[in-house]
């Protein structure tokens, strides 16, 4: 039955717009009928398959430049046991109406969605999970978080205890199963010890494979189940009725230590996966621990008053003590002191905080006290953003991760099939013990082969490298740039602020001969103070040392890259580059140009002020080169990568700058759609590009960029476009997070190799390939100790790469 849907609309504000949309969607299979409502900014769609026809649309209308307003959150998920299960809950989500995207995580039970209000509902897609067996918590309140944190606890818990109860009842399993098989009732004493195992303690498993035979679906707890319930049945029948097998000549064997030791294996390969898994998150916790719980708050009669955080509010004046963490983003109005930014920036370095500076929440405050007015409280705080970036990134996939789901999704399907036929072919072809030896290997079969290794392979390797880089104030956006990383053999840098400091200040003006300065720095200030480029700031900030005011500035026009101008009573004025004051045809004066090429030489930027014929003035800006600039180039050059400066300065100042910071290639007098262009051509050559840059002119060259880089002191734009954020603006974070991508790809190479090769060669000698050359049959409990270790070394792998050093 077709129904209509409305999609939000963002920037969709005219006719003309809503045709080139509405055109888009006449291309998109699916659609019976659309229509674009400019006014209600929506976009109305007919279809009969929104799953389908949904994320196409949006995915278009994206294409297209434009939005579509959508939700994206995180909810936890719980009854998953292996990745064809977190395949499973990710099918159900993507076919709910509404979704635009879900990725669900085994390795952090983590669902995250995005969707469109109005059309999907969190309630339906709880429902969904739940109907495939799992359950999504939807519920985001502090006391649901807890009872969540709670449940994950009493889990951890009750896991422990039956893998302790399990391996202690298997231990004397094992000896009589191996050693005292022909004492009297042994096979009742072995009933007596498995079953506790079998029927308590691994209950889960036969409970979870029931959910979800009852659902038509298939996990690693039904493998589990069948192969330790076949084997415990099939010897409770033998030794309760052992002549049926002794009245056909056949010896009635029993495998109740295989179906025990299976399961204790399991448990505690379980166990240790647990334990490892908790510490791939281990960067989320400390973040999570930066922010106290309590504030002191100072009331404007001097009282202080210590209360939650939660109450805090924009504009209230709080006290920090030394040794104290600081709550939340502001700026510091009284008093001075030392703060370790080490946990945010990376930086081991205490940074000095006078009045005026601002402070960041998860800081903690080293020597002195101080007050400061809170600015970004809650969800709006640097750390809280880091934090909630964090766990987007650990919770999205990677695209080798898009591979591993197709084969997990089959995974468990196959190996029963594999199984079962195995039993066949042994009745078939074994003779006398074809039946015996065909059930031990159809259990083997269903023991040795799990698809967690291989679920747990890439997420785990991604959830540990995207929380190093955390640690090291290298914020990556999601899995997918963190393996496009690994690819990159190009790097474009901006100037200003991504080489420099990005702290420009006049460092002199010189006037045209004859000129009448009365009311010309009053025009410059009004020009530059409608600038959004950095450099307009520097001369502000001369401005208003200098006390100088500001004039009313008429028909203003900024032209990108390039430079302002305004009419003031009659006459028009320009601020630029050479090259803008060039294209207008003005007159350079020699006794000005003098001056300023030995400015160039000295690495200064250059801006002219002129009227609508000649040059009234230039301007000298200086900003000093970061001290890491030229260590980070040679680290970059080793890694293999060649490094472009790109920058919208003139020629002299770009080539002082790349002579004292050892680049090669830059150009200059660049326009911010000439870079984008720039990196196309790169990228047309085969070329793997990132793009690093802190400035407005810079987003749209860093969203051409395979990998785009924001300086964390950048603008709010920059980082939102970027894929990687580097916190503390230095340079040397590039080479570490380079070098943090291509050792955290090659663990998950490792991982996926070592996943793939131990079920490719561990299910054909469970089936028993290896029994017509030296009669080996591999036995369960061998099969189980396998497979709990395979788990167990892809996550203790992962691991390495928190004491990887990733300064090389």
């Amino acid at each position: 039955m077709d129904h209509v849907y409305s999609l939000p609309l963002i920037d969709v504000d005219s006719e003309h717009c809503a045709l080139i949309v509405d055109k888009e969607l006449a291309k998109i299979p699916g659609i019976k009928s659309h229509k674009v409502e400019v006014n209600n900014h929506l976009a109305l769609i007919e279809t009969d398959s929104p799953a389908e026809v949904i994320p196409n649309v949006v995915s278009a209308i994206r294409g297209l430049g434009y939005g579509v307003n959508t939700i994206r959150k995180s909810f936890p998920v719980t009854g998953m046991s292996c990745s064809s299960c977190a395949s499973s809950a990710e099918h159900t989500l993507q076919l709910q109406p509404g979704m635009v995207n879900a990725s669900v995580n085994f390795a952090n039970t983590t669902a995250s969605i995005e969707y469109i209000p109005g059309i999907g509902h969190t309630n339906e897609f709880k429902n969904a999970v739940r109907s495939a067996g799992y359950d999504l918590i939807i519920e985001e309140t502090d006391e649901a978080k807890e009872v969540l944190e709670e449940q994950q606890q009493q889990h951890i818990k009750n896991l422990r205890t039956n893998t302790i109860l399990s391996v202690t009842f298997a231990i004397p399993l094992v000896i009589i199963g191996m050693f005292f098989m022909d004492i009297p009732y042994a096979n009742y004493m072995m009933w007596v010890l498995a079953t506790p195992i079998v029927v308590w303690f691994g209950k889960q498993f036969f409970i979870n494979a029931l959910k979800q035979a009852r659902h038509r679906s298939a996990n690693m707890d039904t493998l589990v189940a069948l192969s330790a319930g076949t084997a415990y049945l099939f010897s409770v029948f033998n030794t309760i009725y052992p002549q049926f097998w002794t009245s056909r000549h056949l010896q009635p064997h029993v495998y109740f230590e295989a179906a025990g030791v299976v399961i204790a294996f399991i448990l505690l390969g379980k166990t240790l996966e647990d334990n490892a898994k908790s510490k791939t998150s281990s960067s989320i916790k400390k973040l999570l621990g930066l922010q106290p719980q309590t504030v002191i708050i100072v009331h404007s009669d001097g009282q202080q008053m210590e209360m939650p955080i939660a109450q805090v509010r924009v504009g209230d004046t709080l006290l920090v003590r030394p040794g104290e963490k600081i709550a939340v983003d502001g700026t510091v109005t009284e008093g001075s002191s030392y703060i370790d930014e080490s946990m945010i920036s990376g930086e081991p370095v205490a940074v000095l905080k006078q009045k005026g500076a601002k402070v960041f929440s998860g800081t903690i405050n080293q020597k002195g006290s101080f007050q400061f007015t809170a600015e970004k409280v809650g969800s709006d705080t640097l750390l809280a953003y880091i934090i909630r970036a964090v766990q987007e990134a650990q919770g999205s996939k990677a695209p080798v991760q898009k591979l591993v789901d197709k084969v997990a999704g089959i995974f468990v399907p196959v190996v029963m099939g594999i199984a079962l036929l195995s039993l066949i072919i042994w009745i078939a072809v074994g003779g006398q013990s074809g039946f015996t030896h065909g059930l031990l290997a159809m259990v083997t079969v269903l023991v040795i082969a799990c698809p967690c290794a291989l679920g747990l392979a890439t997420p785990t390797a991604i959830m540990v490298g995207i929380g190093r880089g955390a640690e090291n104030g290298i914020l990556i956006k999601d899995a997918e740039s963190l393996e496009r990383a690994y690819k990159i053999d190009s790097i474009i840098l901006d100037k200003t602020g991504t080489l420099t400091e990005g702290k420009p200040s006049v460092n002199g003006i010189i006037w045209a001969d004859g000129v009448d300065q009365n009311k010309l720095p009053q025009i410059i200030f009004s020009l530059e103070s409608s600038s959004e480029h950095p450099l307009a700031d520097a001369v502000n900030q001369y401005f208003v040392k200098n006390n100088v005011s500001k004039v009313a500035i008429r028909h203003f026009e900024s032209i990108t890259g390039k430079g302002v101008s305004g009419n003031y009573e009659g006459v028009t004025y320009f601020i630029g580059s050479y090259r803008f004051l060039q294209d207008h045809k003005i007159i350079f004066p020699d006794s000005v140009k003098q001056q300023t090429d030995q400015w160039l030489a000295d690495a200064n930027t250059v801006i002219w002020f002129s009227d609508d014929t000649h040059v009234l003035a230039a301007i000298a800006i200086a900003d000093k080169i970061k001290a890491s600039s030229p260590e980070a180039i040679k680290r970059l050059t080793e890694l293999g990568i060649t490094t472009y400066m790109l920058t919208g300065d003139n020629p002299q100042t770009a080539k002082a700058v790349a002579e004292k910071t050892g680049i090669e290639q830059y150009k200059a007098e660049i326009t911010p759609s000439g870079k984008a262009d720039f990196i196309k051509q790169l990228q047309l050559q085969g070329h793997t590009v990132a793009m690093a840059g802190d400035g407005i002119n810079d987003s749209q060259a860093l969203a051409q960029a395979d990998v785009s880089i924001a300086m964390g002191k950048g603008t709010d734009i920059a980082m939102d476009v970027a894929k990687m954020t580097l916190i503390s603006s230095d340079l040397l974070s590039i080479p570490k997070a380079i070098s943090l991508s291509r050792k955290t790809v090659n663990i998950i190479r490792q991982n996926l190799f070592w996943a793939f090769i131990y079920n490719l060669i561990g299910i054909p000698i469970a089936v028993g390939l290896l029994y017509p050359v030296n009669g080996f049959l591999l036995n369960p409990m061998i099969a189980g100790a396998a497979m709990a270790l395979s788990s167990v070394s892809v996550v203790s792998n992962s691991l390495r790469l928190k004491y990887t050093n990733i300064s090389n």
